[in-house]
């Protein structure tokens, strides 16, 4: 089974202080063959104009991960968590029970361009919390972003997924052995041709059923997330 999400299809929205893509519906987007992936729920590109952000606002019973394209992002929450989030850091927040929470560009001048992603924790009504952390190198080139408790992420999720952050330079990587669960590609940057279908950036494939995955860069600088869901 394979599902591609042209990024053109997607739904977008120009605020003026932010543009944003949703891959899935949300908000005031809603596409009935769009409604998430699996237990990947919402995967937003926004990009949020200088001295702009998001309020303080509510969220409960959901993982939700960001990742940096460029610029930087500062993070208040109702836990007391403030920091500055930037390219190269994986962060989460674990809505659990319920939280509250502002996401701002600190910058005068630059724009903030980010991922945010939301999956549907294990179980509702977990303990809030967050976490942040640098995201460390890999020799073959997969680094993993996010994972469930003893996965090995960079940071935990309370959710049975795993995202991997990967960077080909042109040319194949080694073909990595797959456990045929669904899983979610996007492409960040660049395009990858992902088990011969070729992606551009912003462009989303849904696979399941695949026991391996070859990862071909087509230009010199590419990104994509890959999620393995449940």
């Amino acid at each position: 089974m394979r599902l591609h999400r042209p990024a053109a299809e997607r739904g977008h929205a120009d605020h003026g202080w932010l543009r944003t893509w949703h891959s899935f519906s949300f908000a005031d987007y809603h596409d009935p063959a769009w409604q998430g992936f699996h237990n990947l729920r919402v995967l937003n590109e926004d990009v949020v104009a200088p001295g702009t952000g998001f309020g303080m606002h509510p969220h409960r019973d959901m993982e939700i991960v960001t990742w940096i394209l460029a610029g930087a992002l500062r993070h208040r929450d109702s836990l007391g968590h403030e920091a500055v989030i930037r390219p190269g850091e994986a962060q989460r927040m674990s809505a659990g029970s319920g939280i509250l929470h502002s996401e701002t560009n600190p910058s005068a001048t630059e724009p903030v361009h980010l991922l945010q992603i939301w999956l549907l924790p294990s179980r509702r009504g977990g303990t809030p919390g967050y976490e942040q952390r640098p995201l460390p190198a890999a020799a073959d080139g997969w680094r993993l972003l996010a994972a469930p408790p003893a996965g090995g992420g960079a940071v935990t999720i309370q959710s049975e997924a795993r995202i991997w952050v990967v960077e080909p330079a042109q040319g194949a990587l080694p073909a990595r052995p797959w456990s045929g669960r669904p899983t979610w590609v996007h492409v960040s940057a660049g395009a990858v041709q992902v088990n011969g279908e070729i992606l551009q950036a912003g462009d989303g494939l849904g696979l399941a059923g695949e026991d391996s995955l070859l990862l071909t860069g087509e230009t010199r600088k590419n990104q994509l997330l890959v999620f393995e869901l449940a």
